[in-house]
């Protein structure tokens, strides 16, 4: 197994491997359950997802492709709030 991405919480860990298996590449969430020891605290690289060897370069890609469409819409987020133009809802 190879672990392909770090995760900050449990939360990130969970929506990358459901982005993997909805790919179509097993995906294992390693650490989860020692969460529960930390509480809301963060677990320090304790959280990975893993995959399969055969599976590691596909997997890559996937991980990196949702990292740059974070940056992209985080970065369209804060170019929205700054537009003086836009009215609060």
């Amino acid at each position: 197994m190879k672990s392909i991405y770090v995760a900050q919480h449990i939360i990130d860990a969970q929506l990358v491997r459901d982005a993997l298996e909805a790919e179509g590449i097993p995906a294992y969430v390693a650490g989860a359950y020692l969460t529960g020891g930390f509480g809301e605290l963060p677990v320090n690289d304790m959280v990975r997802v893993m995959v399969a060897d055969p599976f590691e370069t596909e997997a890559r890609a996937v991980v990196e492709r949702i990292e740059r469409d974070l940056v992209e819409s985080r970065a369209a987020l804060a170019d929205d709030d700054a537009d003086p133009g836009l009215e609060p809802a």
